[in-house]
């Protein structure tokens, strides 16, 4: 893991969630680190504010999350993050690296299988999708990676995301005609020369508002997406569409930085995120799929049909134990690319 590249940067604080937000004066406390933007505003709203009301315990935000900033408070031993919102790649690697502390398994009840590990449980699971600004696409709509490709079709910016992470060389390759069961391992080359096909008229994205506002503006045209923020953006009327063929997905893990001087509170707080009222009312409101699996009795048919595990037809896990083993060295290629 390279400590000295955060994967995604401090302009998701464009979002409004504040750093440390100040709570209410309680006896306990604790401090939950998370993306920002609408995914932690509903993170907050849904789990910290109301875990707060019923536990006492007051629940401090930050973020973005940053995996350098992580590693070094754990190394030195002044942690000030409690929990975590991370990438599950990530995770395994800070569990494989003892950079976690251990979770009590018997408060964590109903999470699917898939989302859970001694040292970290489920968030949210999600999907990256093709999406567009309806007014800035002409003609029929895109609908599969290739067309994220085809300039000719879908002339203009394409936006993608920025940092070495799963998702942008496996959409290039499929783009290219790879079959989904032969994606790993990755073919780095292949990518790239992919990508080079358009590297002119790619915008990159650092954090979940920035992507929202470059394809809401029209500056992007098109690119890829986590599907919640596209659902929020057309909850809020602007004119986008997505298409969920071969979307990729992942989950993203909550965990406690190993040294955490509430970890007690934490645990609580994971219980809680976690419980299926909670990932209930937070998938309701974000279209991320919950990763409790009593949740969806709690939601509504219409909110259900929204989420990343309705449209499996063609769906592909992006595989986070590849990504957590293989992350570095494909970061120094990712970069050196960028830049060239």
């Amino acid at each position: 893991m390279n400590a000295a590249k955060p994967i995604r940067t401090r302009l998701a604080l464009l979002a409004g969630i504040s750093l440390l937000a100040a709570a209410p004066a309680m006896a306990e406390s604790l401090v939950f680190t998370s993306w920002g933007g609408t995914t932690q505003q509903a993170q907050q709203k849904n789990w910290a504010q109301p875990f707060s009301a019923a536990s006492g315990i007051a629940v401090a935000m930050d973020g973005p999350t940053d995996y350098g900033k992580f590693k070094a408070m754990v190394e030195s031993g002044n942690v000030t993050w409690d929990v975590v919102d991370v990438e599950g790649d990530f995770a395994y690697r800070a569990a494989k690296d003892g950079l976690l502390e251990p979770l009590d398994q018997s408060k964590l009840k109903g999470i699917d299988p898939r989302f859970i590990s001694a040292n970290a449980v489920g968030s949210f699971y999600y999907s990256f999708v093709l999406g567009y600004n309806k007014q800035a696409v002409k003609g029929t709509a895109p609908a599969a990676w290739s067309d994220l490709f085809d300039l000719k079709r879908y002339p203009g910016k394409r936006t993608l995301y920025k940092w070495s992470a799963p998702g942008v060389l496996e959409l290039a390759l499929l783009a290219d005609g790879v079959p989904a069961s032969k994606l790993y391992p990755l073919d780095i080359d292949r990518a790239f020369k992919k990508l080079d096909t358009i590297k002119s008229q790619i915008v990159w994205w650092t954090g979940g508002a920035q992507s929202q506002q470059l394809l809401a503006s029209g500056e992007a045209s098109i690119g890829m997406f986590w599907n919640g923020r596209i659902n929020a953006l057309q909850h809020s009327g602007a004119p986008v569409g997505m298409s969920w063929k071969q979307n990729l997905t992942a989950a993203d893990m909550l965990v406690i930085p190993k040294g955490s001087k509430n970890k007690a509170a934490a645990m609580q707080f994971l219980a809680y995120a976690t419980s299926a009222e909670a990932q209930a009312k937070f998938a309701t409101e974000t279209g991320y799929a919950p990763v409790n699996l009593q949740s969806k009795t709690k939601m509504t048919p219409a909110a259900v049909k929204t989420l990343p595990d309705q449209f499996s037809a063609s769906q592909i896990n992006l595989d986070m134990r590849y990504w957590a083993e293989h992350r570095d060295e494909i970061a120094k290629r990712w970069y050196a690319w960028q830049t060239q």
